[in-house]
């Protein structure tokens, strides 16, 4: 019972919240023009609202000639009776369908199976034209939705009804589509904000937010550097109502005494991460944007947000400040100031970075209220379409006035390297040239031959897309396999380490002798060799065997340290035994020497005679053994003898 409380609470509170928001909520809808060339009786340009999916081509414009299907004019079934394919040479069809039943998508989805180039959808009653937007993304809906790439727009109803009159009476209707007033107030630089979110547990439209941030990553940071955009991020927070800022539901959802809140990521209050774990980390991400802003580096951003999807995700439990402080320090960031722009999420205050974000979130000029993740403003208007690479860089390309347009805009291909500016942020062992840091070519060379190989390299000459992009994986060296992260750490291991830089263990070379702590045997080990101590890492240093009295210990020896051992040594008739740590007369020893030789041969000639006694006896005894039986053998039959005939009685009857 008190769980089923609990989730009402939470699904009442959210309600109430989201009623605050959309309350206040202008949003704007972007028009575009379509002008009618045929035939005369209609002749003229309308608007029309482009619809919020598929991929409207900004900057561009369509002709067509438009189709009133005579079956399912509502679209919300599949089939129409009729193919809408263009024949070779003809213009593009747009079909013509009308509102209702069902959803906006899914009219385009089945109007685009069936070869329609474009879609107009003519509303039932009279109204201001409105945007055209994708249903909640369900196991059903989403099969289609990030499939559509065609364009569509919703005309008003008395539009509709002349374009559907002309068709009946048999005549040719074309129109063309522009999208060139979607992006207005072109300039030499063109500005756009993303906003979105650090949570990565929020389903599908989640996954395919952190999806494009990798994707366009290397165009945008392409743009950023040559100076022909400027890019801000941006995050959604709403606030708590003030009768609620003492709640559980606030206290783990609000930072700052319910100033900016962000819903619990698993929808469940008793388990996982909280909605301010969230916040704090959108916090961080704007932070680390404005430093990168302040070094000159806002691309760096890009880099951040990237290496944090892939290095702390919420489900290996790593969404926390110590994976992110990781990440800020593999990309040369400061984190003093980072932590500085964050401030105090538990102080009963604004914080000044979040309080620009909820203003930044209400609608200005041209633009409505930002209420939906993700959300792309081109020139502050919003994007209308697929959340895509090419897509959206075409639609900020169309921002730029003709002749101004960066190189990237006017080629297929976007060319980076993005290991060529501080390793991409990836481990680097610089003594010896070895990188964790990959591009697509490289990843792209190890399956030289194969069928995967044949399939990439026909994908990258079919679209001329070069963008190689980077992945941070610790290599594979002569054999040799790095492990770790690959981002701050990589160690050679197993069988041949020791070849590879010494296995990344302390070496050095000195009159003639060489030492290594790399140890070849139970994967990574560095350890000093003998007569030297440290961690076997950076740094082993001599051992003064002669200093700490670990040699030479006898009274008659004179100790000499040496690097890595050392030299013991007796006056000159006297002779030093290691093995013993003493010294011994020479004469002594040549004594010595001369009865050990003695005793040698004396030891060996007893040795001998007594193999000599001991033959003798063996030959003697088998001798009289041998005689004994044959004795025997005369008077009876031995066990193993067969019974000898008398002779004497052989001649009886």
């Amino acid at each position: 019972m008190g769980s089923s409380n609990s989730i009402q609470y939470y699904l009442g509170f959210m309600v109430l919240l989201f009623f605050f928001q959309f309350s206040m909520a202008r949003f704007v809808v972007e028009r575009n023009s379509l002008t009618v060339t045929s035939p005369e009786s209609i002749k003229g340009t309308h608007d029309s609202a482009i619809g919020n999916f598929g991929i409207p081509q900004y900057g561009g414009s369509m002709a067509g000639t438009v189709v009133y299907p005579k079956e399912n004019q509502k679209a919300c079934k599949e089939g129409f009776g009729i193919s809408f394919k263009a024949k070779p040479g003809a213009l593009p069809t747009f079909v013509l369908v009308d509102r209702g039943d069902c959803f906006f998508a899914l009219k385009v989805w089945n109007a685009q199976n069936a070869g329609a180039s474009a879609v107009l959808v003519a509303d039932d009653v009279e109204e201001p034209l409105l945007t055209m937007d994708s249903p909640q993304e369900d196991s059903g809906s989403a099969k289609y939705i990030e499939n559509i790439t065609i364009p569509s727009a919703l005309i008003d109803k008395g539009f509709g009804e002349k374009l559907k009159k002309a068709i009946s009476n048999g005549e040719m209707v074309n129109v063309n589509l522009d999208w060139r007033e979607a992006v207005p107030h072109p300039d030499n630089r063109v500005e756009y904000e993303l906003w979105t979110n650090s949570n990565d547990e929020c389903g599908v439209k989640c996954d395919m937010l952190m999806e494009f941030v990798k994707d366009f990553k290397g165009a945008a940071q392409i743009l950023e550097r040559g100076g022909y955009t400027q890019f801000t991020p941006h995050y959604i927070t709403w606030y708590c109502p003030e009768a609620f800022t003492v709640s559980k539901q606030c206290k783990s959802q609000c930072i700052n005494r319910g100033r900016y809140c962000a819903p619990d990521p698993e929808q469940d209050f008793t388990q996982g991460y909280e909605g301010k774990d969230v916040v704090i980390e959108n916090l961080r991400q704007l932070c680390v944007f404005r430093v990168a802003n302040e070094t000159k580096k806002p691309w760096a951003w890009w880099d951040y947000v990237t290496d944090f999807q892939i290095r702390c995700p919420m489900k290996q439990k790593k969404y926390n400040k110590e994976c992110a402080d990781t990440v800020v320090k593999s990309l040369g960031l400061d984190i003093e100031k980072i932590e500085k722009c964050m401030g105090d999420p538990n102080a009963d205050a604004d914080n000044p970075v979040l309080k620009e974000e909820q203003d930044a979130q209400v609608g200005k000029g041209s633009r409505g209220d930002v209420t939906i993740l993700p959300t792309l403003v081109v020139n502050n208007r919003q994007y209308r379409g697929k959340l895509d690479k090419a897509a959206v860089l075409k639609a900020i390309c169309a921002g730029f006035e003709e002749t101004t347009e960066p190189a990237v805009c006017l080629s297929d291909g976007i060319e980076t390297n993005e290991c060529l500016d501080n390793n991409g942020g990836c481990w680097q062992d610089k003594a010896s040239n070895i990188t964790a840091c990959k591009v697509f070519t490289d990843i792209l060379l190890e399956y030289t031959g194969g069928p995967l190989f044949e399939f990439m390299l026909t994908v990258a000459l079919l679209t001329q897309d070069t963008f190689r992009g980077r992945v941070c994986e610790c290599p594979l060296v002569e054999g040799v396999q790095f492990k770790g992260d690959g981002y701050s750490t990589c160690e050679a291991s197993g069988p041949g380490r020791c070849n590879i830089n010494n296995g990344g263990c302390w070496h050095e070379a000195r009159d003639g002798h060489t030492f290594s702590a790399c140890v070849d045997i139970g994967g990574s080990k560095c350890q000093c060799p003998p007569g030297f101590k440290g961690d076997g890492l950076k740094n082993c240093e001599d051992i003064d065997e002669c200093k700490e009295k670990k040699a030479c210990q006898c009274p008659e020896c004179r100790c000499k340290n040496t690097w890595g051992g050392y030299e013991c040594a007796c006056s000159e008739d006297l002779l030093y035994i290691k093995d013993h740590d003493t010294c011994i007369s020479k004469s002594a020893s040549e004594a010595k020497t001369t009865w050990t030789a003695v005793w040698v041969i004396l030891i060996g000639l007893v040795m001998a005679a007594g193999g000599v006694y001991l033959v003798y006896k063996y030959r003697l005894r088998s001798y009289m053994d041998s005689e004994i039986r044959a004795i025997m053998s005369q008077y009876m039959p031995l066990d193993s003898q067969v019974e000898v005939p008398n002779h004497a009685s052989e001649g009886r009857a």
